[in-house]
């Protein structure tokens, strides 16, 4: 395609790499892991480049945005996949500065990076259209009850963005879908305190198992290409049956 993304997963860079995508990759601090994920992109014969930004903050995303369209050119798609879920922890334990990060960065920085991602596509703006993928979860389905109510609430939010959004710009050239997953191996279970996770809910999983980085990965790929050319709204869910 040789069209412009901008991402923060290395599983979905390296697909959208062998999809014939270039990408922007995000990251926040881990500067060494952003260039690794850099060169695996180069390594599929597509450009690539690490941009540092926070983006729960707008400043951030403006320079972020400006940044990878200086660098590779016309921005046509957008996958909102930052993530985090703090603790484990239930509600009354909570902090509120834990709620507030995990509101910034799931629903404020979707609906920021989404903005950007529209005044660039838009044909209404004088774009060439484009797509948008938000990452959202099963979560909201299940409510997350004892670990992350908050992060389950913010990704309720998420899905809502994704319809209404949907909507607002499907005439304009613009195709905005998420995809949910279920439970995955990543990091993320390390940094919520309970490293085996993915393994223990394995047994709860219809299919008895959790999900590779990279069928989610493959789902995400999917929903850029043209073969998804009719879906605007729509949440694919990749749960194992969860």
């Amino acid at each position: 395609m040789g069209s412009e993304m901008c991402i923060r997963d290395r599983a979905t860079a390296v697909r959208a790499a062998e999809a014939g995508w270039d990408v922007a990759v995000n990251y926040v601090s881990n500067h060494d892991s952003a260039n690794a994920v850099v060169d695996a992109v180069t390594n599929r014969d597509r450009r690539a480049v690490a941009i540092q930004g926070d983006v729960s903050r707008e400043s951030d995303v403006i320079r972020l945005f400006e940044q990878a369209e200086k660098q590779l050119g016309p921005i046509r798609a957008l996958v909102n996949n930052a993530g985090t879920t703090g603790r484990i922890t239930r509600v009354e334990d909570m902090t509120t500065a834990a709620m507030k990060k995990v509101l910034e960065l799931y629903v404020l920085a979707t609906m920021m990076c989404s903005r950007e991602a529209v005044r660039r596509m838009s044909t209404r703006r004088g774009g060439a259209g484009g797509v948008i993928v938000n990452i959202s979860s099963i979560a909201p389905r299940i409510g997350s009850s004892n670990e992350f109510v908050h992060y389950a609430a913010s990704k309720g939010a998420v899905d809502v963005w994704t319809w209404g959004l949907a909507r607002e710009v499907a005439g304009e050239g613009i195709r905005v879908n998420a995809v949910a997953p279920g439970m995955i191996k990543t990091e993320l279970h390390v940094a919520a305190g309970d490293p085996d996770r993915a393994e223990r809910y394995a047994k709860t999983i219809p299919m008895g198992r959790s999900a590779e980085p990279e069928e989610v990965a493959s789902a995400i790929i999917w929903m850029l290409s043209e073969e998804a050319g009719y879906c605007a709204g729509s949440i694919l869910e990749v749960s194992g049956g969860r």
